[in-house]
């Protein structure tokens, strides 16, 4: 039971932390930028907020954004943050239904053991990782680049979640792992041995309810 509720709670951190991903893509609101104090700055309309696809002007009484559409004239720190979040959020699909298809509850063909179920978990909770290291890259590199092309003044929503998303599928799919291994390193009966003092041989071991009837003989 221990063990199905520590996957349950990797595969819910790794699912929000995906949800978290694609809400800081979607968003253009990673870094605000000002040249003078944060008053200043909304009084005169100088407030910008800048995000993976746009680039907008923050005042009192307008919100007025510029779409990026000459990908080829943008820095290369902006390309590279579009392509990570992009490839995080793709990855999210196969890694939740790899792990959600591993699941103790879901009942596979009989042709599958239990080994693909374990494979599948592993490959989940590897997927999970990989999105957390290219959510890291995006967000770290991304206001380190803004700060040099303009005068970073503050962080924005969108970065704070992909930093919340990126923690939180590093974190589910390190707990993924660490339950298979922990499935994988418990013993098992399955393919376990006793030994007999009379024949001095030793037998298969029988199921629970068998074992304590050679016992007695």
């Amino acid at each position: 039971m221990a063990h199905i509720c520590r996957q349950l709670i990797g595969v819910g951190g790794s699912c929000a932390g995906w949800v978290g991903l694609i809400f800081a893509t979607a968003t253009n609101d990673w870094v605000r930028t000002c040249d003078y104090s944060m008053a200043t700055c909304l009084r005169i309309d100088e407030l910008g907020a800048h995000g993976l696809w746009a680039e907008c002007r923050v005042s009192p009484t307008l919100y007025n954004c510029e779409f990026l559409d000459q990908t080829f004239s943008l820095p290369v720190y902006v390309l590279v943050s579009r392509a990570l979040m992009i490839s995080a959020c793709l990855l999210g699909v196969p890694a939740i239904l790899l792990v959600l298809m591993s699941m103790p509850c879901v009942r596979l063909p009989t042709n599958y053991s239990a080994t693909i179920k374990k494979r599948r978990t592993q490959a989940g909770g590897i997927l999970f990782i990989i999105m957390a290291v290219f959510g890291t890259i995006a967000t770290v590199w991304y206001p380190i680049g803004s700060n040099k092309d303009k005068k970073l003044m503050s962080f924005g929503y969108s970065l704070y979640a992909g930093w919340v998303g990126t923690g939180l599928c590093l974190l589910g799919g390190v707990i993924i792992l660490y339950f298979q291994v922990a499935l994988i390193t418990s013993p098992s009966r399955e393919n376990s041995f006793f030994y007999s003092r009379r024949s001095g041989t030793a037998r298969e071991a029988e199921p629970p309810s068998n074992h304590a009837k050679s016992e007695r003989v």
